[in-house]
């Protein structure tokens, strides 16, 4: 990451009760080690229900990455590091390449509650 890329909002949305997600967690921990510089948030979706919003997660764990309100990517991820890492890593480089975010092809009501939940990170931010 050099001195001008933005930080992004890297979230994952989860439950307690989803072994999955309980499963995710060292892999979350690991990527937040892989990419310095980003704020990672681990969400669960139950408990902060007032940041989580409308969204409706269908299948757990769910990666968010987002520039302020701007979703880049939102999806479901499995519990398998590198391809984790390979994620961020596509999404980082389409970003600094100018590339359309893939969340740009989602559902307009989908990537509006994505949205929100975005936005709801980033003045958690500051």
């Amino acid at each position: 990451m050099t001195n001008d890329a933005p930080i992004l909002t890297i979230a994952c949305l989860c439950a307690e009760w989803c072994g999955t997600c309980r499963e995710y967690r060292a892999i979350f921990e690991t990527l937040q080690t892989a990419l310095p510089g980003h704020r990672f948030r681990w969400l669960d979706i139950e408990d902060e229900a007032g940041i989580a919003g409308d969204v409706d997660i269908e299948t757990f764990p769910t990666l968010l990455v987002a520039h302020g309100a701007d979703v880049l990517f939102a999806g479901t991820v499995l519990p398998k590091s590198a391809d984790s890492l390979r994620l961020l890593q596509s999404v980082l480089e389409g970003r600094a390449a100018g590339d359309a975010a893939p969340a740009s092809r989602m559902p307009a009501g989908e990537r509006e509650a994505f949205e929100g939940v975005a936005a709801a990170l980033a003045r958690e931010a500051g």
